[in-house]
């Protein structure tokens, strides 16, 4: 659909769905971003939802500024998938052990690993320079350097929330492993550092919200937040590319090494900053809950944890800053779909998925979110589709 536009305050929003459909608490956040005197530009993605720091499924371009807690605590938050070469018919009618074993291999929640993974023990695992990205760990903000341990032992691990790992067929029958995760507690640590003190910056006094206080270009502590952003986004990659190998060990053990054999990985953030150029203008670009669309940049965007993912290729489509949405977007909060639905409703909209279906996850429920064939279709003129999975197994 094309895209609609409404009036912001210093720029328009420009808007992949219908502005009456959207929560008026996220309009208004949107809104409060407009009004920056840093914003060049404001494209919001059809999973738009109202979220902590800015809107979810917003990406804003500002010139010589970024804001900490529009990123958000989940730096470079993302998601990575590979087709391999087994096919439905390879799967055994029972996926319970599958499951267990992928659980097995990559703790979630609040888990670590034992002892930190060794990637030149992962056969998949292409990822280099480990020795030099732990070195740096030393020169990120000193209120973290103490966690060095519990980082080493946190990659390769899949968080709580939304954060999934599933196995999926496409529609021609062919097995993908899809995974969504971000940068840990690391992560979260360094963006709570930055987001504090960017608030106490004399110029962020008069903001019409204090989640959106910004560091400028040419100051220190720009410098500094650039710095370890940028470290954080390289540890969810990483991060990604260590459980994605993990869990092609477990399949590729279960099956054989003739029969899995598997593509090239898929990866891409969608909670970011990116230094990027529009209209012969160096910006940055943080896309809070979207990916980049740039023409023929593949993306992954999932829907819930039995509605689907859909493999999508960029039309770089500049009037949205190349970017496309980052999944389907809750309809419902946390807490709502708490109360909104039993642990019956769970079971029966994740029937025929090897899953959790206990009250533990009522919150991830399908109907908690958008329907993904109508975000799809919104943003047609963003990207196109490559592959439509469906889940077989969803670890959360």
């Amino acid at each position: 659909m094309p895209y609609q536009t409404i009036k912001g305050g210093r720029v328009p929003i420009r808007m992949w769905t219908d502005p009456d459909t959207v929560e008026d608490v996220a309009l208004d956040q949107l809104r409060n971003v407009s009004a920056l005197p840093w914003v060049a530009g404001l494209a919001v993605m059809p999973d738009v939802h109202y979220g902590k720091g800015a809107t979810v499924g917003s990406v804003i371009a500002m010139k010589d500024a970024v804001s900490p807690a529009a990123v958000g605590v989940d730096i470079g938050c993302g998601m990575t998938a590979a087709k391999s070469s087994l096919t439905v018919e390879d799967m055994p009618d029972d996926l319970a052990v599958l499951r267990s074993r992928l659980e097995k291999a990559i703790p979630v929640g609040r888990g670590s690993h034992k002892q930190a993974v060794d990637p030149s023990a992962l056969p998949n695992l292409k990822e280099r320079g480990w020795y030099e990205f732990w070195k740096s760990f030393d020169d990120l903000h000193p209120a973290v350097r103490s966690r060095h341990g519990r980082a080493r032992a946190q990659m390769g691990t899949l968080g709580g929330g939304n954060h999934f790992l599933e196995l999926c067929a496409d529609d021609d029958g062919a097995i993908w492993l899809v995974l969504h995760s971000g940068s840990r507690n690391i992560g979260n640590e360094l963006a709570e550092q930055h987001i504090e003190a960017a608030r106490k910056l004399p110029h962020n006094q008069d903001l019409p919200d204090n989640d959106l206080a910004v560091f400028l270009t040419g100051t220190a502590k720009m410098d500094a937040y650039r710095h370890d952003l940028f470290w954080a986004q390289e540890y969810a990659r990483r991060n990604r590319a260590v459980m994605m190998a993990l869990a092609q060990d477990v399949v590729t053990r279960r099956f054989g090494e003739k029969r899995c054999r598997w593509d090239q990985v898929i990866s891409c953030h969608h909670n970011y900053v990116a230094e990027e150029e529009y209209g012969g203008v160096e910006l940055l670009v943080t896309r809070k809950g979207a990916i980049r669309a740039g023409a023929g940049d593949l993306g992954i965007i999932p829907g819930s944890m039995a509605t689907g993912t859909y493999i999508v290729r960029g039309l770089g489509n500049e009037t949205a800053y190349n970017s496309a949405s980052h999944g389907a977007g809750r309809k419902m909060s946390r807490n709502k779909a708490r109360k909104s639905f039993t642990v019956d409703d769970l079971i029966e909209q994740t029937r025929g998925v090897e899953c959790r279906k206990d009250s533990g996850v009522i919150d991830e429920i399908p109907g908690a979110y958008k329907d993904l064939e109508t975000v799809i279709e919104a943003q047609s003129d963003l990207v196109e589709v490559v592959a439509h999975l469906r889940q077989l197994i969803c670890v959360k």
